[in-house]
């Protein structure tokens, strides 16, 4: 049994991976030049294709199963995860029945919000998460040649850094940042409020597609509103709520980060007409502003946005730093794992690591130099420092854990380059793409980017995609750091690799063992 295991385990690892992704990104790419151009008909012709794909739909499954984040999140079957073979029968069922898919109904997890009330994320089982993701490589391609360049929200190549940085562009003292007016905005309920109507007349999809789409709408439905409302949780909802907003940007200058928008005023430009369009928009697609959180400031009194407060100062220059309550939630992690006497020194260094590297990492690009945000310094967390040396053996191990649970991530204000315009990682260009993706990373990791030619160690494919990229230790030992020791792999590729190695040494024979008289 455990044999049998073992080889359906080598032949989901030994596919043809690469190939796979060579197969469905050159699918990807025909149908976003045939948008590009107008061919509507060959870009269905090649959606279908997609769907028909078997390279397509071994990377759906593996991307659900393996890479994301919710893989272990069960549906409304309870299931957990799926084994080699589940995933094998798995793209039989996509294989036969992607074209006329029947979606299942949703599992409801409640989550609460800060005002009290509560929000239901609603997680598909993960067959469906797996059609979704079959979905995705169609549609996303096709409606990327159709987005607004200042929309940086759940798009493939962009990120929240990629509108932190147009935010600059549009607040510096060049672009005369200091007299502008900034409408925050907010819409109320929207993944659950939007019409899917308009879903469906935006979709550039064949007949078979928007139908599985359509049946996945009506999965989650909410019974008071039977006609709107996508389910949060699905892989395909952040991309149906894209299509949805998309244009808004056309009505004002401004920003947008999914449904996180600012738009920018200049003076005499009037607030009430664009509340005005604004609404018009909205009301069209099922939403509306709410009244509640929608305000309009000064660039100089400074606002909140995407987990960083913007303000333009009295001198004209700009100023970018944590919001106050990021901070906060920040600060609440730390303090819960701190304070967790579950815990050892040890045990609590190495879950405070990933929480800072991180933390750190998405402000990299914003002033980091206040007593509260420095390295050095956490003055407001100092007692998780002292906690953890308090609980340490010896003064020098104390140092050693304080180091490595506050990991030192420097920052450069400003400094991230922003996504060039309308490119997208569909239109080909991998010399770009493959560039950029070095710049995303520091030190180490951006030098061997280089080195490698921007191709993974493992798999020598291009490190192109939004996959997450691991430095790979080659002889095992962590605290090697040298160069000729290191390797930059795809995230899934690192795993494989440890897997081999877990499976060599569970598989390695018994010692033989000299008895005794």
């Amino acid at each position: 049994m455990i044999r049998h295991d073992r080889n359906i385990s080598e032949s989901w690892k030994l596919l043809p991976w690469k190939k796979f992704r060579v197969n469905l990104f050159r699918l990807q790419k025909r149908v976003f030049k045939a948008v590009s151009v107008g061919d509507m008909r060959k870009a269905l012709s090649i959606q279908k294709l997609i769907l028909k794909s078997r390279a397509a739909r071994f990377m759906a499954i593996r991307q659900v199963t393996q890479l994301n984040a919710g893989k272990k999140t069960p549906g409304i079957d309870k299931k957990l995860a799926l084994t080699h073979k589940e995933r094998f029968e798995l793209e039989l069922i996509l294989e036969k029945q992607a074209s006329d898919w029947r979606h299942n109904q949703l599992r409801l997890i409640p989550i609460p919000k800060k005002d009290g009330s509560k929000r239901y994320l609603k997680v598909p089982t993960i067959a469906d998460r797996c059609w979704q993701c079959l979905a995705k490589f169609a549609l996303e391609p096709a409606h990327e040649a159709t987005f607004h360049a200042d929309s940086y929200g759940f798009r493939t190549g962009r990120s929240a850094c990629d509108a932190q940085r147009q935010v600059f562009n549009r607040l510096n003292s060049q672009a005369k940042g200091i007299s502008k007016r900034i409408l925050e905005l907010d819409i109320e309920k929207c993944f659950d409020r939007i019409s899917h109507s308009i879903i469906m007349d935006n979709l550039i999809a064949p007949k078979g597609l928007k139908m599985g789409i359509f049946r996945c709408l009506k999965s989650g439905i909410n019974p008071e509103f039977p006609d709107q409302g996508t389910c949060q949780g699905g892989v395909v909802s952040p991309l149906l709520a894209n299509i949805s907003l998309n244009g808004i940007e056309e009505i004002h200058p401004s920003v947008r980060y999914a449904d996180d928008m600012v738009f920018l005023l200049k003076p005499g430009e009037s607030e009430e007409k664009l509340l005005d369009k604004i609404s018009q928009f909205l009301s069209a697609r099922g939403l509306k502003v709410s009244e509640k959180k929608t305000k309009l400031t000064t660039s100089t009194d400074g606002f909140d946005f995407l987990g960083w407060y913007f303000k333009v100062q009295q001198n004209g220059k700009f100023r970018c730093i944590p919001s106050e309550e990021n901070f906060k939630a920040f600060r609440q992690k730390i303090k819960c794992v701190v304070n967790n006497s579950n815990y050892g020194a040890k045990v609590k260094a190495k879950k405070l690591a990933p929480i800072v590297r991180g933390w750190r990492n998405y402000h990299k690009f914003c002033d980091m130099s206040g007593s509260r945000f420095s390295s050095n310094g956490f003055s407001t967390i100092e007692h998780s420092r002292c906690s953890i040396k308090r609980h340490s053996q010896d003064r020098h191990t104390a140092e050693e854990l304080v180091k490595k649970a506050f990991p030192n991530v420097p920052y450069s204000e400003n400094r991230h380059v922003k996504v060039r315009g309308n490119k997208s990682p569909y239109d080909g260009d991998l010399v770009y793409w493959s560039e950029r993706n070095s710049k995303l990373y520091d030190g180490k990791t951006s030098k061997l980017l280089k080195k490698q030619n921007h191709t993974c160690g493992h798999c020598g494919h291009k490190l192109i995609s939004d996959e997450k990229i691991h430095l790979h230790h080659l002889d095992g030992n962590h605290n090697n750091w040298k160069d000729s020791n290191l390797t930059v792999v795809h995230e899934s590729c690192h795993d494989y690799i440890h897997m081999d190695n877990k499976r060599s040494d569970e598989y390695a024979p018994f010692p033989k063992v000299k008895l005794c008289n």
